[in-house]
């Protein structure tokens, strides 16, 4: 069922000026991890900044087509989501929304719009996930299954064969 929330969530291409946006997505998902470790701010932002760096590669270089959007709510950027089309899969590479705007019912909609298009092309629809990532309930509760452990990722996969929205 569509929400007013729903209407206010869009996506939009990435473009060249997003950069410094994208890595501070990326550096909000890694924030708690950060506050453990030994190191002083400095340090802390060479090592996001050069693991930011490594993650746009690999998913450049394994994930060529697949399409980086932001995540906007009312017009505003909340969050990125990456997803590789493939013949027999969709996979999500990375949805990440920010600390502030999580909880706010804006990816669940997002993956249920991956879900119909997964259906209605027949395809599976997967995503890695940590194990101890919070959006883990989020997908189970949408009828996400593990189906592979490679040490702290787990592979979801959701397929309609098997589930229902």
């Amino acid at each position: 069922m569509a929400t007013e929330q729903d209407s206010l969530v869009r996506l939009r291409p990435v473009h060249p000026d997003d950069k410094e946006f994208i890595y501070s997505v990326y550096a909000s998902a890694r924030a708690e991890e950060m506050a453990i470790v030994p190191w002083n701010d400095e340090q802390r932002e060479m090592f996001l900044r050069s693991q930011f760096a490594a993650q746009q590669k690999h998913y450049q270089g394994y994930y060529p087509e697949a399409t980086h959007q932001i995540i906007l709510l009312s017009e505003q950027p909340v969050g990125r989501l990456y997803v590789d089309r493939q013949e027999q899969e969709i996979r999500i590479l990375d949805i990440t929304i920010l600390p502030g705007d999580r909880g706010r019912g804006i990816g669940g909609p997002l993956v249920r719009q991956l879900m119909n298009e997964a259906a209605t092309t027949n395809r599976r629809l997967t995503i890695y996930i940590e194990s101890f990532n919070r959006s883990r309930s989020l997908f189970e509760r949408l009828g996400f299954v593990p189906v592979e452990e490679t040490g702290v990722h787990l592979l979801f996969e959701w397929h309609a064969d098997n589930h229902k929205t």
